[in-house]
């Protein structure tokens, strides 16, 4: 695939939204606004979404229940996810659409757990929400109501990694870990309790995906970024973050310049919970 056919397979431009949306094009449309500070996206969802826009609750939806042993926001059962993409209305072989007002940093989640489970084409709208109004899309307020879909999932469409997998890592590939550059260090650690990152681990945080303006970074700058992390084409990569959400991102970032990577889902939140498990502080640079 091209440059530009990789890109346009994870991500969809506002203008090329708006267009899809104006004709009779079947397309489902997911709204996953979702933060720490404000888990509950659905306010603002209520406020005002894009036409057509069905919610999704990360929490909910896309998470299974948390604990020290799996971590936060453990990777949902498929039967769970399959409920949630039938009440989304989706039926097999439908494209999807998946935005959030964040740059693209919770509703990657939705692009990864959907891809895994099967659904070949969906995107996300690069640069969100801002992108869509910057493009003078309107929005509608309420709840969008549709009939159930029929889709059928199966798991395995993505690659995952675990603890131990993510152990193996650095020598023979890279293992990524997105969070801010203060966690990664070691100075300071908000939520989880140990502070620091896995042994091995390179540290590019997914803030580094994108612009100014919220939209992801071109192909030459992410190939640039990541090779300065040891990552190209040809390199085993895993990619984890505080609690696997933002770690997605840094997939789809890493999709649009022909790089498969491995999710951890587990992540900092399950790693840092076992006692264990060894813990580094401080910078690792690439060892290639």
């Amino acid at each position: 695939m091209t440059e530009e056919s990789l890109r346009r397979a994870v991500l969809v431009e506002a203008e090329e939204l708006r267009t899809l949306l104006a004709t009779d094009t079947r397309l489902v449309l997911l709204d996953v606004r979702w933060s720490l500070a404000d888990p509950d996206g659905h306010r603002a969802y209520s406020l005002g979404h894009l036409p057509g826009a069905l919610f999704v609750d990360l929490e909910r939806d896309l998470s299974a229940s948390p604990s020290p042993e799996a971590g936060r926001h453990p990777l949902p059962d498929i039967e769970q996810l399959q409920a949630a993409a039938r009440r989304w209305g989706i039926d097999d072989g439908d494209p999807v659409v998946v935005y959030d007002d964040s740059g693209g940093t919770s509703a990657a989640r939705a692009w990864w757990l959907l891809r895994w489970g099967g659904v070949a084409d969906v995107r996300i709208l690069d640069g969100g929400l801002q992108a869509w109004l910057a493009a003078g899309g309107i929005l509608e307020d309420g709840d969008v109501q549709v009939a159930p879909g029929d889709v059928v999932l199966s798991p395995g469409h993505m690659p995952v990694t675990d603890a131990d997998g993510v152990a193996d890592l650095p020598g023979h590939g890279v293992l990524l870990d997105a969070r801010a550059e203060e966690r990664y260090r070691g100075d300071e650690e908000p939520i989880d309790r140990r502070a620091g990152h896995v042994p091995g681990a390179v540290n590019v945080p997914t803030v580094r995906n994108l612009r100014e303006d919220s939209r992801f970074k071109s192909e030459t700058e992410l190939a640039q970024q990541y090779a300065d992390a040891g990552v190209d084409a040809r390199t085993d990569v895993a990619v984890y973050c505080g609690s696997g959400v933002t770690a997605a991102h840094e997939i789809a970032a890493l999709e649009t310049i022909g790089v498969h990577a491995a999710l951890y889902p587990g992540s900092w939140s399950q790693w840092s919970a076992d006692d264990d498990r060894p813990v580094a502080t401080g910078i690792e640079r690439p060892t290639s």
